[in-house]
Formats: structure tokens, sequence, C-alpha cells
């Protein structure tokens, strides 16, 4: 059964941009919020966004500001959704010092985010019980204007997106699986096993997986992980988004096929979310059908409400 889906953005809205990873670079979080504001939207950027933690400087401040920047943007009740402005790593830092209940009483709101954002869709999944978009971020060079235009349809006219398919999309074995999308980026999944957060999917799961600059060998070993956690136990397909700076596809595909392929379950390749050019934004916690024999990934209901 699909989670409860946030209402749809119009404009008007008011929104929030959180840094709950990396640090954000300052000409691309303008564009990116000059490019939220030009869909009509009042953008509220956090206070920590920009900050640069005075030790690691791999994250966007210290974890304890990086969470009350997405606590009080979550938590205000003007906002309708919380943009997360890159990836990198840190969420996993941050993710255990919010306030669940204090979410949960906010109600339900979009959150927008992919790569290492992925720690928050699954526990925002499993606290808030939301459906939540692996989508574009808003403050990198993957901010393109064919992920623009995905996500702003989502965000917007949620029925207009309810068919997933990328320009390269093709499959693996014959059939039909329908199920609730759960899933993310490999490594943050992996990374996630034996944490409160880390349950695995339930039966009929469709498994939507990608990821960035990892060797074929660690894409082995994190799968391997997965399997050996129970994570494929009940999943009734599985959609593949890039796997961009990992190695030619053939490699990955090869790990992939030989790991999973004794599941039975049929695959898509190369829907086009990720790490990639025109990435499509996809919703995790949504019921979907994924067609083999049509490589497509079709929604039974919009994204939003």
């Amino acid at each position: 059964m699909s989670r409860t889906r946030p209402a749809h953005l119009r404009p008007g809205d008011t929104v929030a941009v959180v840094a709950p990873s990396g640090p954000v670079p300052q000409d691309l979080l303008a564009r990116g919020v000059g490019v939220l504001e030009s869909w009509g939207l009042t953008v509220r950027v956090g206070d920590h966004v920009l900050d640069r933690h005075p030790h690691l400087p791999y994250l966007a401040g210290r974890d304890a500001d990086r969470a009350a920047d997405f606590r009080d943007a979550w938590c205000d009740p003007d906002v309708a959704a919380v943009f997360c402005c890159r990836g990198g790593y840190g969420a996993h830092r941050m993710v255990d010092l919010l306030d669940w209940p204090a979410l949960a009483e906010a109600g339900p709101k979009v959150l927008a985010g992919s790569s290492d954002v992925t720690a928050l869709h699954t526990a925002v999944g499993q606290a808030l019980d939301l459906v939540t978009l692996f989508s574009p971020m808003i403050a990198t060079n993957a901010f393109d204007d064919d992920a623009q235009k995905h996500l702003h349809a989502t965000l917007f006219d949620p029925g207009s997106t309810t068919t997933l398919i990328g320009p390269a999309t093709t499959s693996s074995g014959h059939g039909t699986a329908r199920g609730v999308l759960v899933g993310g980026t490999l490594s943050l999944l992996a990374a996630e096993v034996g944490t409160l957060d880390a349950v695995p999917p339930a039966d009929g799961t469709i498994l939507v997986l990608e990821d960035v600059n990892e060797e074929p060998y660690r894409i082995d070993g994190q799968l391997t992980h997965l399997l050996r956690a129970g994570w494929f136990t009940g999943v009734s397909g599985i959609a593949l988004g890039s796997w961009t700076g990992c190695g030619p596809l053939e490699e990955v595909k090869a790990v992939v096929s030989d790991l999973l392929a004794s599941l039975g379950v049929p695959v898509l390749w190369e829907l086009g979310f990720g790490h990639c050019p025109g990435q499509l934004t996809v919703p995790l916690g949504a019921e979907a059908v994924l067609d083999a024999d049509d490589a497509t990934l079709t929604l039974t209901e919009p994204a939003l409400s």
C-alpha cells in the first residue's frame, strides 16, 4: 500500500531550501533558488545552508545546525516543500538529531532531493509514512533544463508524470510487477543496514537503485551486503537508474545480473533517474507497475495529491 501523498504545489506556495549533506556552492544555490522563484514559489533559505563545518570540509556546517535547518523548515506551517541543495555526505550524521514527533505533528509536505538524501527519504518514509521525491538537487550542475521540467511537472501537475521512461531504457526478463517504490542510491542503502530506519522492503516492493563513482567491485559488495541482509527477499521488480562514473555499463550490468538474475523478477535498466543528465523525479513510497515488455514504470496514481 502506498504512503500518504503530500499536496502538489501551486504558484504562491512557500518552500524551504536546506543543506543536510555537503557544502553548497553559493553560485549554484543562487541559480537554483532563481529557478524555484521563476516557478512562482516563495523561497526561504535555511540559516546554515552556506555554512562550512569548522574541521570537516566535506560537511555543510555542524550536524546540529543542519538538523535544525531541516526541522525548522519542516515544522514551519507556511512551508509546503523542503528542497535539499545537494548530496555528498552528511545526512546520515544528522538524521538521528531530528525531532520526529514534531515533524509528524507538522503534517505532510514534499521532500525533494537525491543521492545522500537517500538517508532522509528512508527516515521520512519510515517515521512519517510519506511519499517523497527522489529528484534532482537544485544547487548542482545536474539541475539542467530537462531535469527542471520533469521536477516542475511532478510538483505542479503530477498527473502528467505518471509514466516514467528514460531515453535509453531497456529491460531484462518479461512480465510485470506491481508494488510500492522504495530505494534510492545503492551505497547509502547499504550503509543504512543495521540502523533503526533500515527495514527491508515489504513483499511486493519495486526496488529503485542507482549510484555514482562506485567501481563495479564496490557495487558487487553493496548488493551482496543487501542480499545477505534480506533486502531482496520480497522484491517483485527492480528499476535501475544511472551508474555515472561506475566504469563501463556492461561491467556494471555483468555484476548486477550475476547477483540478481536468480531472483527471477523483471528489471528495467537506464530508467533515467539518478546522477545523469535530464534526471527524472521518482516518487518513493508511491505504488507503480513495472512492465518489462514495454520498458516502462507507471504510477498507479499521481505522486502528489
